[in-house]
């Protein structure tokens, strides 16, 4: 992502502290037309408040005594504000402004100067779009999901179906998503061959906890190698984002790895994965990992370390049935 977007990024924050702000005062206009007493406390609260700044002023001695009579008066009609509030069923709080983040106040950034989880998921947003992630995780999650496409039949080298295995991973996932804030180290392989699932069941995953705020980060190993490479090689120059992106799948609450395998092995690839996922267990962040190799060609393609980690510190799930793409076009 290159400096354009993150300035249009921080141009939409202050459009919407801009709307925060007019917001808040057609509220005020329909209140006060509705309740006319309640813009004359107001006026008084603010007046007290710039009597109060002069007063100390002019007579610092009786700072203390100034401060708590200015208090005592403006309580008073605070009190008055809220129970005309409440007599017309107003909330109390429908005269402040409204946030859509009230961890950065729409700035993006956290007092401290760092940035706000909703300014990160904004970046990754962003990615989204530009692969068109964003379309395909209104289309497939949860609410969508599917039972009936799964073959209800066992075959010969299996106790259950398709579907009732289906079904044993959509409780586990559910679980997964539910549960996301303990921790439990909890995190998940899914593995079986194409068009079974695991995708979608990641986009399913990706898309709740999304909607939860949570800050989401999902790639194909492909797409991940590359921003190692551009981080370790700087193969642009320009991309001021190269150590975001590549601090970003170390910080992020959920890293999920889609189509691991399917990218270029190394060893650099595979000492890099394993950091990733080593330096994520270490830390208690979680991690989906969607492969076609089995657990144990896994051990061959990235080191029996990386199959060690995996063994121990993930839930292994096995995805089994016929290619579902496949079957649409019989």
């Amino acid at each position: 992502m290159n400096d354009n977007k993150i300035r249009n990024i921080l141009l939409k924050y202050e459009q919407k502290r801009d709307q925060d702000e007019l917001d808040l005062e057609n509220r005020k206009k329909e209140i006060y037309t509705k309740i006319p007493e309640i813009e004359q406390i107001e006026d008084e609260i603010s007046k007290i408040g710039l009597k109060l700044a002069k007063a100390v002023l002019l007579d610092p001695n009786s700072r203390e005594k100034i401060v708590s009579e200015s208090k005592e008066k403006m309580n008073q009609l605070k009190l008055r504000k809220d129970t005309l509030l409440n007599n017309y069923g107003v909330p109390s709080d429908y005269l402040e402004i409204k946030y859509s983040c009230n961890h950065c106040k729409d700035k993006g950034f956290l007092p401290s100067g760092e940035k706000c989880s909703c300014f990160k998921q904004e970046i990754i947003n962003e990615a989204y779009k530009m692969s068109n992630l964003d379309r395909i995780l209104s289309n497939e999650n949860f609410a969508n999901f599917n039972f009936d496409i799964f073959s209800p039949v066992t075959s010969d080298n299996s106790k259950i179906s398709p579907r009732e295995n289906m079904l044993d991973i959509f409780s586990i996932c559910e679980k997964f998503v539910l549960e996301f804030e303990e921790d439990n180290g909890d995190n998940l392989l899914f593995y079986g061959s194409t068009g079974l699932g695991k995708t979608y069941m990641c986009n399913c995953i990706a898309k709740d906890l999304l909607d939860r705020g949570y800050v989401v980060i999902y790639q194909t190993s492909f797409r991940i190698l590359e921003i190692l490479e551009d981080y370790k090689f700087r193969r642009d120059p320009n991309n001021k984002l190269a150590d975001e992106n590549y601090k970003n799948l170390f910080d992020c609450d959920l890293l999920i790895i889609d189509d691991l395998g399917t990218e270029l092995n190394n060893s650099f690839t595979s000492g890099e994965i394993f950091n990733i996922v080593n330096t994520r267990l270490v830390s208690g962040k979680k991690i989906i990992i969607s492969t076609n190799l089995t657990p144990s060609q896994l051990g061959k393609v990235y080191t029996q370390r990386t199959l060690s980690r995996i063994l121990d510190k993930f839930r292994i799930t096995k995805f089994i049935g016929n290619d579902l793409r496949w079957e649409r076009y019989k």
